[in-house]
């Protein structure tokens, strides 16, 4: 009896989870670089992060910082896979010209389009906007970048709520989270426009009274 190709999946994923898991931050680095490169381990690199975090609460830090960094490398596969062939899978379901608009929209706010889902947690549909980025011609040290910070703030955030509150709180706002991922996608862009608003503020703030070149040379004529 043929076994099906997703159960084969989950029992190679189950497989590596278990003898990774005991490498220590080895271990987080090869399963953060599996679960980013499409193969997803058993729960989701949150736990994975717990876990750790909870048998040895010194090395938190070091921990988020490899998974994160892994998952930075790993997620190159999906980018890559829609930089080769993306583009034919899309227009062959969306014309031209809205293809455009897409890749215009993607464009202008390319760095935030990966960092903010990369910082939310699953069910996020991270590897489609990972594919979108290749397909839609990111650069790689962006998109690299981006995704290294947006994982960092989502392991760091996971391993300071178990620090504090223990793992309890942490699968309770999990699950929360999970139910409402419009509400929570809504305030995470929410919270983005208001820290660019105060950054851009900041600049204006710091050049206003500034003399113009033209007007310095005035002056001092």
């Amino acid at each position: 009896m043929a076994i099906h190709p997703i159960v084969l999946m989950h029992k190679f994923s189950a497989t590596l989870f278990a003898v990774l898991k005991p490498l220590g931050v080895w271990g987080v680095g090869a399963l953060a670089l599996l679960d980013s490169a499409l193969i997803p381990i058993p729960g989701s690199m949150d736990s994975v992060i717990i876990g750790y975090v909870i048998s040895n609460h010194a090395k938190f830090l070091l921990y988020c910082l490899m998974a994160a960094a892994c998952s930075a490398i790993g997620s190159l596969v999906p980018f890559y896979i829609g930089r080769a062939g993306g583009e034919l899978v899309l227009l062959k379901r969306i014309n031209r010209e809205r293809y455009e608009r897409m890749r215009d929209r993607f464009e202008r706010q390319e760095f935030f389009a990966m960092m903010i889902p990369a910082m939310l947690p699953p069910p996020t549909p991270l590897k489609l906007f990972q594919f979108a980025a290749g397909v839609f011609e990111m650069k790689a040290v962006p998109f690299i970048t981006a995704m290294f910070l947006g994982k960092l703030v989502q392991f760091l955030v996971c391993a300071v709520i178990v620090l504090w509150f223990g793992p309890a709180l942490f699968h309770s706002l999990q699950h929360a989270m999970q139910r409402h991922l419009g509400v929570v996608i809504g305030c995470a862009l929410f919270a983005l426009l208001l820290l660019v608003f105060y950054f851009v503020r900041k600049v204006f703030d710091r050049r206003r009274g500034e003399q113009l070149p033209s007007e310095e040379e005035e002056v001092q004529a």
